[in-house]
């Protein structure tokens, strides 16, 4: 279990960190078109609740021990499909997709694939990852406090977001 939960654990903080990456690429090419950042002041707040994530189910899992059981593999299964379902989000978005917010002037309202159903499908993605990694490992404490947590964070995060997207669409008109 120890080898299970030290591969997923670095596989998943690798790809948080490939994102980075992709986030900061990302930046630059919407300042070259003209983007800027807004409420940059809250994402001390999404860093500090995630740093915090890693660091509880680190802590949760090396306390408990927990042995593998069978059920684990329904959230694992779950996680498998998120990532999959957080590579459409992040694909459908191309250079608009950010760990920041970021506002181009006059671009259009991305709504091909999930984007098409839902408006932040994004957060809800990984506001389940948030529960459904813990659970892999039995890690309770963790998958109940996160979620929520994340959720507080993302109101702010979405009413920025809504207002400078409102904005955008009353200027466009």
């Amino acid at each position: 279990m120890n080898l299970w939960f030290a591969l997923i654990f670095s596989g998943v903080i690798s790809q948080r960190l490939l994102e980075l990456r992709l986030a900061k690429r990302n930046a630059i090419r919407i300042r070259g078109i003209g983007g800027y950042e807004i409420g940059a002041d809250h994402y001390k707040y999404l860093v500090l609740l995630h740093a915090a994530f890693f660091l509880s189910l680190l802590t949760e899992f090396s306390l408990r021990r927990p042995f593998f059981s069978l059920w684990m593999l329904v959230p694992s299964a779950i996680f498998i499909l998120l990532q999959a379902a957080r590579i459409w989000c992040i694909r459908s978005l191309g250079i608009h997709w950010n760990t920041r917010i970021f506002i181009v002037p006059g671009a259009p309202l991305v709504r091909r694939g999930p984007y098409r159903f839902l408006r932040h499908p994004n957060y809800a993605v990984v506001t389940l990852e948030l529960l459904f990694l813990p659970l892999i490992f039995g890690c309770y404490w963790s998958a109940a406090l996160f979620p929520v947590l994340n959720m507080i964070v993302l109101k702010r995060r979405i009413s920025l977001e809504e207002q400078a997207l409102l904005s955008m669409s009353t200027a466009a008109e």
